[in-house]
């Protein structure tokens, strides 16, 4: 059996843990490595962190502090992996943790960052969806049942400074054009609730300051 590589427990905020972060930055150290051709496991977090909880209340859809996600588990180094490498990651199998056989939907409040029909949907609004099997159906949602697949998030590679400092000008002088934007253009560095996994000191400190959200696409 494939070994587990990254272990999370849910019931632990994800600062918590050295084997996460929520930003990208080369500085962030390695916490494994694998060799090419390996199968493992990585245990991970929702996006959130857990914030979200399995209840009627869509409150901690509104009150989230969204400069906290995503949290990702990693990075995981591949030896003998060379800059500017092509990488195939294969994943094999993805699916909710025994203890945890539920999921969630939302529409964030226009008044928290809001979403991409914020105009249409401007309330925080939540349903949670219970998994069985390869179905799943919702209490907030009477009457509905689909077949389903879960959302396999985010992956990438670390950037190398160059990179990182290209995004950051780009996106920075992107927001600039319409910082009002409801939801914004892009997300800045934001070094308050940053998590640099192994990284600790001024370097980490450093790396906070200008490490690269994991929320926006790229």
């Amino acid at each position: 059996m494939a070994e587990t590589l990254i272990k999370v427990d849910l019931n632990q905020s994800p600062y918590a843990n050295e084997n996460i972060h929520n930003r990208w930055h080369p500085d962030v150290p390695m916490t494994c490595w694998v060799n090419p051709g390996d199968d493992f496991i990585l245990e991970t977090y929702d996006w959130t962190g857990g914030f979200i909880k399995n209840d009627d209340s869509a409150d901690d859809i509104r009150d989230i502090d969204l400069s906290i996600v995503h949290f990702l588990s990693g990075p995981v180094g591949v030896k003998g992996a060379e800059p500017g490498d092509l990488l195939v990651v294969d994943l094999l199998d993805i699916g909710a943790r025994p203890e945890s056989m539920w999921g969630f939907n939302g529409f964030f409040s226009k008044q928290n960052g809001g979403g991409f029909l914020t105009d249409h949907f401007p309330l925080a609004q939540k349903s949670i969806w219970d998994f069985n099997g390869m179905f799943t159906k919702s209490r907030h949602i009477p009457g509905v049942e689909f077949a389903g697949l879960i959302h396999p998030g985010l992956i990438g590679c670390l950037p190398d400074q160059k990179m990182l400092d290209l995004w950051n000008e780009r996106e920075i002088d992107f927001i600039a054009t319409e910082p009002n934007r409801v939801p914004p253009l892009a997300n800045a560095p934001f070094a308050p609730t940053a998590h640099m996994g192994k990284l600790t000191g001024p370097a980490r400190d450093k790396a906070a300051a200008e490490g690269a959200r994991t929320v926006p696409p790229r």
